[in-house]
């Protein structure tokens, strides 16, 4: 078994080489996935067999259980299950072309944003990738074919077109100017980003000219959804059961979320302006963050609730040739760390105060959000904790880069509810300490309604019972988002099945797994003990960490 999970690692990388950059693997830099209808073919098969390799007998003992190998054996098996479930629906790359677009550009990224080897040498890696755009966005013409794709993926996906035009002119050329060793790289990089941008321009045509699909083709339909379900999340609980949970809960939340903010300032619009106004100075905007990560870092250490290593974050502002593109695209401030690159102090990227409306972008960017949002969620407790005891704890191999952040979403999709069910659980934990003030409550109490929105809508597009619209309308209706943000969201929810789920469901099974601990272990009970053991299981379901530790 365990040659048998050398074998799909090596497939996993080899297959995958964008993830394989983003996770530290780098043997592949220089090449894009095969995503041709021949390669989709060859890679089918290459999981079929590899399936078959890892099938091992159902877990049923204590020891069993604790075997990580096993444990491996099967999380892979079902990744790979999903993989080709995917590769034959429209929700993957024969229908969705945001994932073809965004595994161009975060090629690219990948090579831009991190200095895990010389300049020049992450230089002719990415002019390699770059030849290699037009006959890659070629295939996505071809293995896409004739089929209708929904006019909101496709206008999504030509925006993110934008973001890699931009990237592969103005951003090669900043990073050129930017590089001490990039002479002799320079021609070559620039000439290969022109025939790559040349290419995106093409696919955008063609993208923008397809016929719209029905609006029932956003919804994968209720048999894959349970399958990532069961087999991705390993969520035991049925999907009517759970959306009945999420309406009640969201209700719930949401009587909450108002009946605080009366109380603290009246209603929750006013709230709303409150959380807005509380914002940095100007000249404090980036010290802010360090400031409030280095207090959330002191209060965690000193209430004991979780072994916090030493690894500094360090606020900057985006890199300047990617700065232009990153609104385009799925640029995230806070991305993993790559498990196998040398681990220092990793940059979290923010955006830069703009000059001449600093007060907008306060108002957004304000104490609460920073707080929750850039400092807890994130680059604290939160991704980066558990990022740090996936690497470091876990002897599961696929918790160890499951939850890796890649080109349009993250490695492997049994890693969501960890990643985000933990990060989503650490705000109400720093609440517990005191560490969140009158108005971070309410905008986290706002964040606990925002997540239960996501898991409805999610469930409901999917089934069938709820139009893109009708998403877009609950967003703005019932979770007060504006209807662009809203729109945007609905869209990302209908591409990525099975995923906007995740902040909830984890979350709710840390909480229930948390009482259940507590009542079973009594006196025994340690919060530390609880918090360490549970993330050194590293990035895999919450609810089959849940039965491990029942």
């Amino acid at each position: 078994m365990a040659t048998a999970l050398d074998k799909f690692f090596e497939h996993y990388y080899r297959r995958r080489p964008v993830n394989a950059t983003f996770t530290g693997v780098h043997a592949y830099d220089a090449v894009l996935p095969d995503w041709s209808d021949a390669g989709l073919k060859a890679l089918d098969a290459e999981m079929v067999a590899l399936v078959k390799d890892l099938s091992t007998p159902a877990r049923s003992s204590p020891s069993e259980r604790d075997d990580a190998v096993a444990l491996d054996a099967e999380l892979a098996g079902d990744f790979l299950e999903i993989q080709r479930t995917e590769n034959r629906g429209t929700h993957g790359v024969r229908g969705n072309p945001s994932l073809w677009i965004g595994e161009a550009v975060f090629s690219v990224i990948s090579l831009m944003i991190r200095d895990f080897a010389p300049c020049r040498e992450r230089m002719a890696s990415a002019a390699a990738r770059l030849a290699a755009v037009p006959d890659f966005l070629a295939d996505a013409r071809c293995t896409m074919g004739d089929a209708d794709v929904p006019i909101a993926w496709s206008t999504k996906a030509a925006r993110e077109c934008e973001g890699a035009r931009i990237l592969f002119s103005g951003g090669i050329e900043r990073w050129i100017a930017a590089a001490t060793d990039a002479p002799t790289m320079a021609v070559r990089l620039r000439d290969a980003a022109a025939r790559a941008e040349a290419a995106v321009r093409d696919f955008a045509s063609w993208l923008v000219s397809r016929q719209a699909a029905p609006e029932h083709a956003i919804g994968c339909g209720t048999t894959l959804f349970d399958m990532l379900l069961v087999r991705g999340h390993r969520c035991l609980r049925p999907r009517a059961e759970l959306l009945a949970d999420a309406k009640r809960q969201f209700e719930e939340e949401c009587a909450r979320r108002d009946d605080f903010a009366a109380r603290v300032v009246g209603s929750w619009r006013e709230a709303q302006e409150s959380i807005a106004a509380d914002h940095p100075a100007p000249a404090d905007y980036l010290s802010t963050f360090k400031h409030l990560w280095a207090s959330a870092r002191e209060s965690a250490v000193s209430h004991d609730v979780v072994t916090w290593p030493d690894w500094p974050i360090n606020y900057v502002p985006y890199p300047e040739w990617t700065r232009e593109a990153a609104p385009y695209l799925y640029y995230l401030h806070y991305r993993s760390p790559a498990p196998f690159d040398p681990q220092t102090v990793h940059d979290y990227v923010v955006p830069a105060l703009p000059t001449g409306s600093e007060e907008q972008h306060l108002r957004s960017w304000n104490n609460s959000t920073i707080k929750l949002n850039h400092v807890i969620h994130h680059g604290g407790i939160g991704h980066h904790v558990q990022n740090w005891f996936a690497y470091h704890r876990a002897s599961s191999r696929l918790g160890q880069v499951a939850a890796v952040d890649c080109a349009s979403r993250i490695g492997m999709f049994c890693g969501g509810t960890m990643a985000e069910g933990w990060a989503s659980y650490v705000p109400g934990l720093m609440d517990e300490l005191g560490f969140l003030t009158p108005l971070d409550q309410l905008a986290e109490q706002h964040n606990r309604v925002r997540f239960l929105a996501r898991a409805i809508v999610d469930i409901e597009l999917h089934q069938g019972s709820m139009s893109l619209d009708d998403a877009t309308r609950f967003y703005v209706d019932r979770v007060g988002m504006t209807a662009e943000p809203a729109r945007g969201e609905a869209v990302k929810n209908s591409m990525f099945p099975c995923t906007a789920i995740v902040y909830w469901l984890g979350t709710e099974t840390i909480r229930s797994l948390r009482s259940a601990l507590e009542r079973k272990r009594g006196a025994r009970f340690s919060l530390k003990g609880f918090h360490d053991e549970l993330l050194a299981h590293g990035s895999i379901p919450v609810p089959l960490i849940a039965q491990l530790l029942s």
